[in-house]
C-alpha cells in the first residue's frame, strides 16, 4: 500500500485538526504536541499537520512543509532509492531516523524548485519529544537544508 503524503505548516493545530476532520470525514491517526497526522483511506493520503509558531498572524499557515510517499516496507524505500538514482536524481538516504513521532527509513529528493519529497516506511512509533525541530519544521525541511549545506547532522 502506498499513498501520497502532504505535510502542511499550520498556525493553530486544534483549528486545523477540526477543519481537516470535517473536510475528509476522518479523525487524526496521531496527535502530539504541535503535530497531527491523518491516514485517510479515500483518497489515499497521509496528511501531516505541523504547528509552526511563526506562522501565527503572518499568513504562513497552510504553507507546504514537505511532500512524501508512504510505502509499506524498507524494501520499497530501497527500490525507490535505486529507481530515483537510476533516473539521475540526487538522493539522500536516512535509515532508522526518528522523525515526526516515528522511526522511519526514507530517501529524499528535491524537485527543480527545491520542494522536498520523501519516500518513507514507518518502522515503529516514537515517543513524545521526537517530533519536529525546535523551529517547528518536520524532518523534511531540516534534512533538505542539511543536505544543501552538506551537514552531517540530520533530522529531528
Amino acid at each position: 500500500m502506498s499513498r501520497v503524503q502532504l505535510a502542511l505548516n499550520v498556525s493553530d493545530l486544534n483549528e486545523a485538526i477540526d477543519f481537516y476532520s470535517k473536510l475528509f470525514g476522518a479523525e487524526p491517526a496521531k496527535v502530539r504536541p504541535g503535530y497531527a497526522n491523518f491516514a485517510i483511506g479515500e483518497p489515499p493520503l497521509k496528511l501531516v499537520l505541523i504547528e509552526h509558531a511563526s506562522a501565527r498572524g503572518t499568513g504562513v499557515g497552510g504553507a507546504l512543509n514537505h511532500l512524501g510517499v508512504e510505502v509499506g516496507s524498507t524494501e520499497e524505500v530501497a527500490r525507490a532509492t535505486m529507481r530515483l538514482r537510476g533516473e539521475g536524481l540526487s538522493t539522500e538516504v536516512q535509515d532508522g531516523v526518528t522523525c515526526c513521532y516515528a522511526v522511519q527509513d526514507k530517501v529524499w529528493v528535491n524537485d527543480p524548485d527545491g520542494a522536498p519529497w520523501e519516500f518513507y516506511a514507518v518502522l515503529a512509533d516514537a515517543p513524545v519529544g521526537s517530533g519536529v525541530g525546535g523551529d517547528g519544521r518536520c524532518c523534511g525541511a531540516e534534512a533538505t537544508e542539511a543536505a544543501d549545506r552538506a551537514a552531517a547532522q540530520l533530522c529531528c
